[in-house]
């Protein structure tokens, strides 16, 4: 879920550079790529920075030492995934490579879509790098585990869905000012609901008697895509405590507050209430924002806040091509309501969304032993840092100390640092394997509450009905 944008030349630039950390054993590679003299790799994946940076960086070098030719395909989020699971399903061997999204990876494990790359290795020690270790990944690279604790994807973005507020604006002493004779506070990062509310109004109001160029809050509240489904269940739901879409695997995985579930629970109706309010106060084209367009509106300088996935955050603070508010991006965690934190420190529930995937290898290519060598190779320590500088990503715990990752981590207003701190708080999406199956069942209700043919409440009511229905039909409720 992420933003298509094609890497600036300066950052391209940047990224042909020598990285630091551990040098590449460039001779290994050479030697193991004779075995697969004229092969070609081919991958699908979406087009976003970390995926772009694969394609224009990463896959040309890798070809200049190996002979292995690389092609990604990069395309819509939609697109993507259902060209790699049509492939898997039919068997037809054309990907080597599939981008993975964590939410979707317990699907492929049920359905053994995938290859075990701990195991592919071990049978095939000649081709495992003498510097590749999967104890350098990051705790992400959990998410693509299977039962056996074996990795089965190759974590290629990690990033947190953050709250990002203008400095700019937030410190403008005209604006404190007036903030604080309308409200009675100071202007600051929110850290409740209401206080989140009280800004978004200040400044939508503010930028419509003022040229009608501001506005208060981003909304990623598309009427027909599942953007919008996934920016409420995944990032405003857990701020008001309702966690795992309100769905209750210990108690047979129940839905609705009837049967002990949460997802039309009070909390939930009281976060789905507040996200409507601010989509009514944002610009005028969050009712068709994905989670791409969210992030050009907030590039854009449209908006004075919003949740913004952190995959954006590079170019939107440190790329003048692109971004308008460059030099002008403060990260803050989301507004929560009381008592989330404590939960959330109590390992009971999370506060936002750990989003990000991996490159997995389908048992279905008839190129496994070349593209283990690739996955091994976007491990590599010395391409970390330009890979994170170009597109807000980290899957190596080495990369957050190098010299130029902490540069951009000024930029970004302490990004990395609260990603690598604080990043426990957050959470990817629950371990369901039927993760689209009740997504597709209660989207098309929750699009009807945002045209506003359902009542919110009700809607919610229908949605939790509905989950349970579906579960039921898939042998999951009994």
């Amino acid at each position: 879920m992420s933003h298509a944008l094609k890497l600036g030349a300066s950052v391209l630039a940047l990224s042909l550079a020598a990285g630091s950390a551990m040098a590449l054993d460039e001779e290994f590679y050479r030697q193991a790529g004779t075995e697969f003299a004229g092969v070609t790799l081919r991958g699908v994946t979406e087009s976003t920075p970390p995926s772009n940076y694969v394609r224009e960086v990463l896959a040309p070098r890798f070809e200049e030492l190996t002979g292995i030719r690389v092609d990604i395909e990069t395309t819509s989020w939609d697109q993507m995934y259902d060209k790699a699971i049509k492939d898997m399903e039919a068997g037809t061997g054309i990907y080597d490579m599939v981008y993975i999204e964590q939410d979707i990876v317990y699907a492929y494990l049920a359905r053994d879509f995938l290859v075990d790359l701990t195991a592919a290795l071990e049978a095939r020690p000649e081709l495992k790098a003498p510097d590749y270790d999967e104890g350098r990944l990051t705790s992400f690279a959990d998410y693509f585990r299977g039962e056996n604790g074996n990795l089965f994807g190759m974590p290629m973005e990690a990033f947190i869905k953050t709250y990002l507020y203008r400095t700019d604006l937030f410190d403008d002493p005209e604006h404190q000012a007036a903030f604080r004779e309308r409200t009675g506070h100071d202007l600051a990062p929110a850290t409740t609901h209401e206080e989140y509310t009280h800004i978004a109004e200040y400044f939508t109001e503010w930028g419509q008697a003022n040229g009608g160029n501001l506005w208060g809050t981003t909304a990623q509240a598309h009427t027909g895509h599942p953007a919008s489904w996934y920016e409420f269940f995944e990032s405003v739901a857990p701020t008001f405590g309702v966690y795992d879409w309100g769905i209750d695997p210990e108690n047979n995985y129940a839905a609705s507050v009837e049967n002990g579930g949460r997802m039309n629970s009070d909390e939930a109706k009281a976060a789905l209430r507040w996200w409507l309010h601010l989509r009514d106060i944002a610009p005028p084209e969050s009712v068709q924002s994905t989670w791409s367009e969210v992030a050009t509106t907030f590039a854009a300088g449209r908006a004075a806040q919003g949740l913004v996935y952190g995959e954006n955050a590079a170019w939107i603070a440190s790329d003048a091509n692109q971004s308008r508010v460059v030099g002008n991006v403060g990260v803050a965690l989301p507004p929560l309501a009381e008592g989330v934190l404590a939960e959330v420190e109590a390992g009971e529930g999370y506060i936002g969304y750990y989003d990000g995937g991996a490159f997995g290898l389908p048992v279905t290519s008839t190129n496994q032993d070349a593209a283990l060598l690739f996955m091994q190779f976007m491990a590599e320590e010395e391409l970390q840092p330009d890979w994170a500088v170009a597109g807000s990503r980290i899957t190596t715990t080495a990369t957050y100390d190098d010299p130029q990752v902490q540069e951009l981590n000024s930029q970004l207003g302490g990004y990395f640092d609260m990603m690598k701190d604080q990043g426990h708080l957050f959470a990817g999406a629950p371990a369901y394997p039927f993760h689209a199956q009740v997504r597709e069942a209660t989207a098309p209700i929750f699009y009807d509450i945002l045209t506003g043919s359902i009542e919110p409440d009700a809607g919610l009511d229908q949605m939790a009905a509905k989950a349970e229905e579906e579960l039921t039909d898939l042998g999951y409720r009994n």
